[in-house]
């Protein structure tokens, strides 16, 4: 039983690591977008907000799983 709170913070860090960069990566692609194209950065702007939302969601989802795993 050790070994799933374990396995289930080692779970959650990963999952906050990687949503963390899917993010920051979203952002510095969508701010040179918009640098290049000032008059595209309303559309850009959208973009990046749905697609952040589907990355955090994705999170969110894994951190639930992890803190069910090491429930039982």
């Amino acid at each position: 039983m050790d070994y799933a709170y374990l396995a289930a913070g080692l779970g959650a860090g990963l999952t906050i690591l990687g949503g963390a960069f899917g993010i920051g990566k979203l952002a510095a692609s969508a701010m040179e977008a918009s640098g290049r194209q000032p008059e595209a950065a309303g559309a850009i702007r959208t973009s990046m907000i749905i697609a952040a939302a589907l990355i955090e969601g994705i999170s969110l989802f894994s951190l639930v799983i992890c803190f069910i795993l090491a429930s039982k």
